[in-house]
């Protein structure tokens, strides 16, 4: 195994540990995402914060374990705009510091679905 085998590795578990950790905690606190996603306008917030644990959690081990890694980037991805648009919507935010972490949340999901994007990029034209 030579160093960039090993990057790779640590690359994959660096990106989906904080997806696998959010997945399950959609899962197993469903009551409390729950009412956060209805607090913060979700539509469906019960089946979506269940569906979204699911994606998270798929499109993590689908990338951890390269099992159809661009259709797991793609799930990311999906929930990360989903996220950013339905959830961290700043514009809407009187209070400014309130702006200003939902501003921070908004761009992280847009700058983390740009990564997940170049892996899937990477995944089809055979870079690894």
């Amino acid at each position: 195994m030579d160093i960039w085998a090993i990057a790779l590795w640590v690359g994959k578990v660096g990106l989906v540990a904080f997806f696998i950790m959010s997945g399950v905690n959609h899962l197993t606190r469903y009551k409390m995402m729950s009412g956060y996603a209805q607090a913060r306008g979700v539509p469906l917030p019960g089946p979506s914060v269940i569906v979204s644990g699911l994606m998270l959690l798929a499109g993590s081990l689908m990338i951890l374990f390269n099992f159809h890694p661009v259709w797991g980037a793609g799930m990311l991805i999906v929930f990360l705009l989903a996220a950013a648009f339905l959830v961290h919507h700043y514009w809407s935010e009187a209070d400014p510091m309130a702006k200003a972490n939902e501003s921070a949340h908004f761009w992280k999901n847009l700058t983390i679905a740009g990564g997940a994007l170049l892996l899937a990029v990477a995944v089809h034209r055979g870079a690894y």
